[in-house]
């Protein structure tokens, strides 16, 4: 199997827990961009830890940057940062699902994006795989009907799916700037060149948040100080995921490692059922066998 796709499957593994870590922490002591930077302040130390142990077992020196390194580093930074704020913003929303459904449009916006930016075009067989998820994403995550019955346009057209949108669309440009990130780092393998990608984008995150947390949003710092027990199992899984996400697009297109990458709400939707015992509609088995032929299609181009 392609080491992409291994990390791809790590880092939605590992997102998906480091959400759920996170929601915890929204919707009991900390607000939207508190819960945010807990995320990038401490997976901070242990993106250090990691990159330094990397570097120890392989001997390999540190890669050199450029301009264009600098450039998308700090861009995907702020891109991600963002985006992050936005899906966390939606855990409070009554139209969360919604939001959720518009937040996977990053998979079509990545491969827009990293066609104009990079140039890296995708075949027509991704682009159907592309398509299958998207709509697997849509019976997934539409909210089931309620006793009060909304009409379309408040079910699109509503703060959540703002919310949902841009975060798509944040989230599309900074996995192509890291994967840019990654590429214009010259010497080391991919693991390193995707750690010290990491490293700077995380250090960029947590200084710039801090700085307007402690402006805009004073004691947050102090409470997620607090909160340290959980938020350093946020930082731990992020670390993880995220050195899962830059090794994977140190190594493919962007939009490849997105589309494999939906492959969390495959496991968000066996966990609700094996775990929590929720039962599950004809409408969302229908999602999911639509978005796992998505990923087999992937599997299937990868290997023709």
């Amino acid at each position: 199997m392609p080491f992409w796709i291994t990390a791809t499957i790590f880092a939605a593994f590992m997102q998906n827990l480091r959400f759920l870590l996170q929601r915890h922490l929204r919707v009991t002591t900390l607000s939207t961009m508190g819960a945010t930077w807990a995320r990038f302040a401490f997976a901070m130390p242990f993106v250090g830890l990691a990159l330094g142990i990397w570097l120890w077992i392989t001997g390999q020196s540190l890669p050199a940057s450029s301009d264009a390194f600098w450039g998308y580093a700090v861009t995907g930074a702020i891109a991600q940062m963002l985006a992050t704020a936005c899906v966390v913003a939606l855990f409070g929303r009554r139209n969360f699902a919604v939001g959720v459904t518009l937040c996977k449009t990053e998979v079509i916006l990545t491969a827009l994006i990293g066609l104009v930016v990079l140039g890296e075009a995708v075949s027509s067989f991704a682009v159907i795989a592309i398509a299958v998820g998207f709509f697997g994403v849509i019976l997934l995550s539409d909210p089931p009907k309620t006793a009060i019955a909304l009409p379309w346009q408040a079910r699109i057209f509503n703060a959540a799916s703002g919310f949902g949108l841009l975060s798509g669309l944040l989230f599309g440009v900074s996995a192509v700037c890291y994967r840019g990130a990654t590429l214009s780092l010259i010497g080391g393998d991919e693991v390193l060149r995707a750690a010290v990608a990491l490293l700077t984008a995380t250090c960029v995150q947590t200084v710039t948040l801090g700085l307007w947390l402690a402006w805009r949003e004073a004691g947050q710092i102090t409470r997620v100080m607090a909160a340290w027990r959980v938020s350093a199992l946020v930082g731990f899984t992020s670390m993880l995921g995220s050195l899962g996400w830059f090794t994977a697009f140190a190594l493919q297109t962007a939009a490849y490692v997105k589309a494999l990458g939906q492959v969390e709400l495959v496991f968000t939707f066996l966990f609700s059922v094996f775990w929590l015992r929720e039962r599950s509609s004809g409408k969302e088995i229908a999602g999911l066998v639509l978005l796992v032929a998505s990923l087999l299609l992937i599997f299937l181009g990868e290997w023709a």
